[in-house]
């Protein structure tokens, strides 16, 4: 399939997560449009599976969303990191532990119709204590739950934070081999 073309682009916003752009496109079957767009960095959301098979999530108030929600531990691709990096770091601020037995599950689009962002999702298992200093803006409380009864918690809205789901099926999956 062809790409749409950019005949033109301008900055809407500069923050400091997100950029926001309108670009003007000529499509594949001539016409022209206009296209919003979130520019967000690359990320990381981790699955991290404890030796007795519970499944360490975050529970942290969402202000966008109005309310606390269950997910698993993510975050930004900092400039020169490595998602494997980050996927570690992201492990250690976040719930206190690192990884011994790290493995890339694949990835996927966030919200592909309007934003940049492109996830690398991953398995951590072999955990072991490592501390870092947790981000100044975030309050976060580590749960542990079976890793059986995610389906169970995503079904119930226990779960209802997109990159979480995703990753969290996709260790089910890892784990049902």
């Amino acid at each position: 399939m062809q790409p749409e073309e950019q005949i033109s682009s301008r900055e809407i916003y500069d923050g400091r997560i997100i950029k926001v752009r309108v670009d003007d496109i000529l499509m594949r079957n001539g016409g022209r449009s206009t296209r919003e767009v979130v520019e967000h960095a690359n990320a990381v959301v981790i699955a991290p599976v404890d030796a007795e098979g519970n499944v360490l999530l975050v529970r942290q108030y969402r202000y966008a969303a109005g309310r606390s929600l269950l997910e698993a531990p993510a975050g930004i691709i900092e400039d020169g990191e490595s998602p494997d990096d980050c996927a570690q770091r992201e492990l250690a601020e976040e719930i206190g532990f690192a990884s011994r037995n790290l493995r890339a599950l694949g990835g996927f689009w966030s919200s592909p119709g309007f934003c940049s962002e492109f996830m690398y999702a991953y398995l951590a298992k072999d955990l072991v204590p490592y501390r870092l200093q947790a981000d100044d803006d975030e309050d976060i409380q580590v749960e542990r739950l079976p890793l059986s009864r995610i389906p169970q918690l995503i079904r119930l809205g226990e779960i209802q934070d997109a990159k979480s789901i995703a990753v969290l099926l996709m260790a089910t999956c890892i784990f049902g081999e």
